[in-house]
Order: structure tokens, then C-alpha cells, then sequence
């Protein structure tokens, strides 16, 4: 089986949270979310069938949150106290658990492995070494800006394996 492992287009990105959140949402290039940044990151880990990563994709806190708070159809207020506590309460953790789900289908391609979410990491809680390795190195990487309209906006990095 031949390697077509590509990265999702910022349009395809856009789609799919404008199609969870039932909301407008920008997307824009952005910068990468940075080692100081991954300890209150919210992290996807992607897997294929043997359980080796393939993608691993982080969100800033104030993405994690105001995407959670826009599934959840919470008020902004509930995206803000989140970000001023800095971690991310349950009820967001659990709408952007299904955020990082359904970011698989991005994943998943015609003639490529069938990828699923091994598991979230949310802030403050420790990254496996080989994940953050994985999230933060140069190469095959989509960095964006990320924009939820009446929410807030935050950074989203997703990066595929070597």
C-alpha cells in the first residue's frame, strides 16, 4: 500500500468545524503552536491499525474552549472562565473530544491506512514523549488561525509523522 498521506486542506478544516458548530468560522494561516504553548494545549493522537502515530493535531486553549463552548451551544462567558482558569472544564473537554473524532474523517483517505483517535490530552496533563516529538517537529505540518464567530479564535497546529 503506497503512502497518500496528505494533509487537510484549511477548506476542508473550515467545513468540518463550520459543520459541527453550526456557525460561521475563519480560517487563516497561522503560526504553530510552540513548546511553551503544549502544556495547556488540548492534543489529538491519531493512530493507524497498528497503533503506531501517525498525526498528532494540538489546539491553543482558547480554541479548545470556544469550539467546545459553540458544540455544547454554551454562551461565550462559558469559553472565557475556561481560558481565564486556564484549563479546560469537563463539559468542553467532552464536545472537543468529539471535535477530535470527527477530525479524523480529514484523515482518512482512499488507499491510505484507516486512522483512529487513540487519544486526547488535555491541558495539564502530561504528552507522551514521542507525541510531542511528533506535534512540534518541522515537515508535513498544517498550521492555522482558527476563528469561531461570536466565540473567539485560537491556534490549531496538525502535524503527520515521519
Amino acid at each position: 500500500m503506497s503512502d497518500v498521506s496528505v494533509l487537510p486542506g484549511s477548506l476542508a478544516v473550515r467545513n468540518l468545524f463550520e459543520d459541527l458548530l453550526g456557525r460561521e468560522v475563519t480560517v487563516s494561516p497561522g503560526d504553530p503552536i510552540a513548546a511553551p504553548e503544549v502544556p495547556t494545549s488540548t492534543v489529538a493522537i491519531f493512530v493507524d491499525a497498528g497503533q503506531k502515530i501517525y498525526a498528532v493535531m494540538a489546539m491553543e486553549l482558547s480554541l479548545a474552549a470556544n469550539a467546545g463552548a459553540a458544540l455544547g451551544l454554551l454562551p461565550a462567558g462559558a469559553a472565557e472562565d475556561s481560558i481565564d482558569e486556564k484549563q479546560l472544564f469537563p463539559n468542553l473537554a467532552e464536545n472537543v473530544f468529539e471535535l477530535c473524532n470527527v477530525f479524523t474523517s480529514l484523515l482518512n483517505k482512499e488507499g491510505s491506512p484507516h486512522l483512529k483517535l487513540h487519544q486526547v490530552i488535555y491541558p495539564n496533563q502530561e504528552l507522551p514523549g514521542d507525541a510531542r516529538a511528533v506535534l512540534l517537529a518541522l515537515g508535513r505540518r498544517l498550521d492555522l488561525t482558527v476563528e469561531v464567530n461570536r466565540y473567539g479564535k485560537g491556534k490549531l497546529s496538525l502535524s503527520l509523522a515521519p
